[in-house]
């Protein structure tokens, strides 16, 4: 992680579960890390439990990252601020559970394609046209996706709806970024973390009453694959991770 020391991380989705873990991790590592999220009171919370020199270098943002105009505003504040992100970890993600064949569903299927899908879009052009601009090379984008993004699960009593489609449509999106990237004879990195089933908010409490000995990672699991990526050297991309509690069966 040495040449990661004092550059800045930008973390979506960050007032809770895996995306709180990754802002502990990296500014624990010695990055600059600048926490994204909805609940600006939840960011608040994480700044004062970190210890002072580390609180010292996390800044706390309000965005949402399906407003493409708090997503364009918040880059920019990002590069005014604290210089421009050079690693950015793409968390924030939602699920509704509204199954695709119920009538009036219409608002909850398009809040999710916006978070999961767009959002991710938007983050990471904006973080990539920064990269440029400052001609920052060797950056890093990580996208958290998950097992459904490659196969839907099948969960007794219980459907995953657009959640699993939207992460497919990442899986692809990695891809394509990848190629891109490549394309624009830069060394910027993009990774996929895939994780299983993961202990957090997102998680209904459904699925656990229906499931209850259904293995689950914790954020900080997930967090350590993270930092595990980007702190590969040069030569070496992580394209995809995929990440199981021990005992899953999906």
């Amino acid at each position: 992680m040495n040449r990661w020391l004092n550059r800045v991380a930008v973390v979506t989705g960050a007032s809770s579960g895996i995306g709180a873990a990754c802002c502990k991790d990296l500014v624990a590592k010695g990055m600059v890390v600048v926490g994204l999220a909805r609940r600006e009171e939840r960011l608040q919370e994480l700044k004062a439990s970190l210890p002072a020199d580390q609180a010292k270098r996390f800044h706390a943002h309000k965005c949402d990252v399906s407003d493409e105009k708090q997503v364009i505003e918040t880059f920019a504040w990002i590069d005014k601020s604290v210089g421009g992100a050079d690693v950015l970890i793409n968390n924030a993600g939602i699920v509704r559970m509204n199954d695709v064949t119920n009538a009036g569903n219409s608002d909850d299927l398009r809040a999710v394609l916006e978070t999961n899908v767009l959002g991710v879009a938007w983050c990471t052009r904006e973080a990539f046209l920064s990269l440029q601009r400052r001609k920052v090379n060797d950056g890093h984008v990580v996208i958290i996706n998950s097992v459904a993004g490659h196969k839907v699960p099948i969960v007794p009593g219980f459907s995953l709806n657009i959640y699993s489609p939207s992460k497919h449509a990442i899986t692809a999106l990695t891809e394509v970024l990848r190629q891109e990237f490549q394309n624009k004879g830069t060394q910027t990195k993009i990774t996929s973390v895939s994780p299983g089933g993961v202990d957090t908010e997102i998680i209904d409490e459904k699925l656990k009453e229906l499931n209850p000995d259904f293995p689950l990672l914790r954020s900080e699991d997930v967090a350590d694959a993270v930092t595990y990526c980007i702190q590969t050297p040069p030569n070496v991309q992580i394209h995809e991770l995929t990440i199981k509690p021990i005992g899953e069966k999906l």
